[in-house]
């Protein structure tokens, strides 16, 4: 079941003037921009608590959304390896199950060496590239990161994608720079793009609860820097920790906003909650249903007309039920991810091959292509036409 309409999105259209609810599905079904409070009166829910917009309806647009951007009915999909290089961390998130307190002895920092050896295990297996994220730690310098980046592109033809805006951040206050110092550095050393981890709900009234250490405008500042020094970035969701359905639209309005003055991100990604092993788990124990994460996945889709592409995130839904999102607006499947350490141990235990993810894409109709971190395909499909199932 769909949680029910929440007071503050109703609040969010009282004492506002909006067109009609069959004017704004005219506008949704020409893929017009919609306000937030239009999104607000448009998914909301009528008298008898069905919802204004079906998700049959919601599925349907976002899907011929999704052939608008990508005519050639290619789905995506990356092989790499999180290689989490350390996961000493001095923030406290009650949703995380990753992070150890310094000093603690299940701390660790990875050597160099250690490092090399999973990028090296992952090009061998015909890995796409490398994902690299970890806590806030407050001892190690930027010439440590630097000194990484610079080693491994000397050792290894791969494509880094690495550290969060919460990293970017965490690092500033470090080495008292700017974030513009900061990624000009880690680009200079050979840092090619950056996830989105951290970006949770971009509304600092539930980032407070969850005790996030960034606050939404500096996560958002740092992501702006990044596309001003030509990193290209993905961004994130993760919904089912508490928030509101308003929060929600209030997130993916930032997104938007932002996206339209640096036109950085590359990619979005929601996700959800996954509580175990988490203090939030033991408030929050169960995990949203499948069918309410392909509704906001196929929102995003639909608000975020300036993203080109979606990813389901198959890890936190499972393959046999996120796949779906294929057809309600997702072009892309993320990754076989290798290594997981941060997900993995609040409860996401789905695995994929390589070979299934394509598998999964054929089902559906389309064809299957790797591509990189930075969405560029590293193969040559045929032209394919997408059937319907």
């Amino acid at each position: 079941m769909i949680c029910s309409q929440d007071r503050s999105l109703e609040s969010a259209v009282q004492d506002v003037q909006l067109p009609s609810l069959d004017s704004l599905k005219q506008k949704l079904s020409r893929f017009e921009r919609l306000s937030l409070q239009e999104w607000a009166l448009v998914a909301g829910r009528d008298e008898n608590g069905d919802f204004h917009l079906s998700n049959e309806e919601i599925f349907e647009l976002a899907d011929q959304l999704r052939q608008k951007l990508h005519p050639d009915g290619v789905v995506t999909y990356v092989v790499d390896r999180n290689v989490n290089y350390s996961n000493i961390c001095t923030c406290v998130c009650a949703f995380c199950a990753f992070y150890r307190k310094p000093g603690d002895p299940e701390g660790y920092v990875h050597t160099f060496d250690e490092i090399f050896e999973k990028v090296r295990e992952t090009l061998e297996v015909g890995g796409s590239g490398v994902l690299m994220q970890g806590g806030l730690h407050p001892d190690l310098p930027l010439s440590w990161y630097t000194d990484l980046l610079s080693q491994l592109k000397e050792k290894f033809e791969v494509h880094l994608h690495c550290f969060s805006p919460t990293e970017i951040w965490g690092l500033s206050q470090v080495t008292s720079k700017s974030y513009r110092e900061v990624l000009t550095a880690l680009k200079d050393a050979g840092l090619d793009s950056m996830p989105g981890g951290g970006g949770e709900i971009l509304v600092d009234a539930i980032r407070n609860k969850r005790r996030s250490q960034v606050n939404s405008q500096e996560w958002l500042d740092v992501m702006e820097v990044a596309h001003e020094v030509e990193l290209p970035t993905t961004a994130t969701m993760m919904i089912g920790m508490g928030e509101t359905e308003l929060q929600r639209f209030q997130h993916l309005e930032k997104i938007r906003d932002l996206q339209d003055r640096t036109g950085g991100f590359i990619s979005f990604i929601p996700w959800t909650f996954q509580p175990d092993n988490t203090p939030l788990g033991r408030i929050i124990p169960d995990r949203l249903p499948v069918p309410e994460y392909l509704r906001w996945m196929a929102i995003s889709r639909l608000f975020l007309d300036n993203i080109k592409n979606l990813q389901v995130s198959w890890l936190t839904q499972g393959l046999e039920e996120g796949k779906f999102g294929l057809k309600y607006g997702a072009n892309d499947l993320g990754s076989v991810m290798i290594e997981e350490n941060v997900i993995s141990p609040a409860g996401a235990q789905h695995e994929a091959t390589e070979k299934l993810l394509r598998k999964t894409a054929e089902e559906f109709g389309f064809t299957p292509v790797k591509r990189n971190a930075a969405y560029k395909r590293l193969e040559n499909p045929p032209k394919a036409s997408v059937s319907s199932i």
